[in-house]
């Protein structure tokens, strides 16, 4: 099995061997385990239903949203809920169409194959999967010139579920051919706190009133990042000699991480500060705040851009990125410096 490209880290909570066995174990076996995104959890079931009462394989899926709110995971629980097997890997990892050809090739009728980060697939890998999704088959092409031909290869009826966290990088053709969409939003607190009930009780972390609020409501509304909170604030307790993880243990830890209130890093506050005090609020171009931070323009535009617009404390114009009243309200800023913010 190949395993997905882990492409977007978090520099605050960087993660171990130990900590990706543990994910693992965190993990949802059944769609009653997966809390949160009711309405795709719906459509789902009602995909998976009708496709075996025609006995009949998936139509291609596609999944979209930010990194960490559980796409991998539905791969899994599809494959399981139709009881067929799913073989696991990247956009990045295929960089020529013999890589794709010869995973196609070792599935079974029904298995799925699901592609994470899809949109950083070779156009050649893609252009190669137009006849696999749609006629399953492989067109293969022997020789070179005038003496070329094309030998098509029949492949076993099964289903691509495809995962991106940038949708629109995805060419019209290769969207169109995949019969199911769903978006995967953001969590509410509830929903994380639900979550976070749950791996305390498989990571055997007695809890406290109010801890676990406290986690979820820095977690920026996404449950890897939640469990990676719970995990490092457990550490704290254990250091501290506590048996119960306190909602003041939990505040020092989340301190010390450097993340605050509200699940803003080191990284989110350099990105509000640069364009409040460089940039007099806004707009800013993404190449200059990149530059000014020090940091790659997809892991702004990727990772922390996202969830700062949901909050509402960035606002994207076609000039640049502006600041709102809110982030000038949360950075503490005069009114009269906030003539350029929204």
């Amino acid at each position: 099995m190949v395993l997905p490209n882990e492409t977007k880290k978090k520099s605050a909570l960087l993660q171990g061997p130990d900590d990706q066995v543990l994910d693992l174990a965190l993990r949802p076996t059944t769609f009653n385990d997966f809390i949160g995104q009711e309405n795709v959890k719906g459509n789902l079931a009602i995909l998976i239903g009708a496709a075996k009462k025609r006995n009949e394989p998936l139509e291609h899926i596609l999944i979209h949203g930010p990194s960490g709110l559980g796409k991998t995971t539905l791969a899994y629980l599809i494959a399981k809920e139709s009881g067929a097997g799913i073989r696991i890997t990247s956009g990045a990892a295929m960089e020529k169409a013999g890589d794709i050809g010869s995973i196609l090739t070792g599935l079974s009728d029904g298995d799925f194959l699901f592609i994470d980060e899809v949109h950083r697939l070779n156009k050649t890998v893609e252009e190669t999967l137009y006849p696999a999704m749609e006629n399953y088959c492989l067109d293969i092409i022997i020789g070179k010139g005038t003496s070329a031909k094309t030998l098509q290869v029949k492949l076993p009826r099964f289903t691509l579920i495809a995962a991106t966290t940038r949708i629109s990088l995805l060419s019209n053709p290769f969207r169109s051919r995949f019969g199911a969409h769903y978006k995967l939003d953001f969590y509410n607190q509830k929903e994380i706190e639900k979550i976070l009930q749950r791996s305390a009780q498989l990571l055997k972390v007695k809890t406290g009133d109010g801890a676990l609020a406290k986690i979820a409501a820095s977690s920026r509304f996404t449950p890897r990042i939640a469990n990676r909170l719970l995990k490092r604030t457990r550490d704290y307790a254990q250091v501290k000699n506590s048996p119960i993880l306190t909602e003041p243990l939990a505040t020092e830890a989340l301190s010390l991480l450097g993340i605050d209130e509200l699940g803003l890093d080191a990284t989110d506050r350099k990105i509000l500060d640069v364009i409040s005090k460089n940039f007099n609020g806004g707009p800013a171009g993404l190449k200059s705040i990149a530059a000014a931070i020090a940091e790659e323009e997809e892991t702004i535009e990727d990772v922390y851009e996202p969830y700062l617009m949901q909050i509402g404390f960035l606002a994207r114009t076609s000039r640049g990125r502006v600041l709102t009243d809110l982030a000038a309200k949360h950075l503490g800023l005069k009114k009269t410096d906030q003539q350029s913010l929204i």
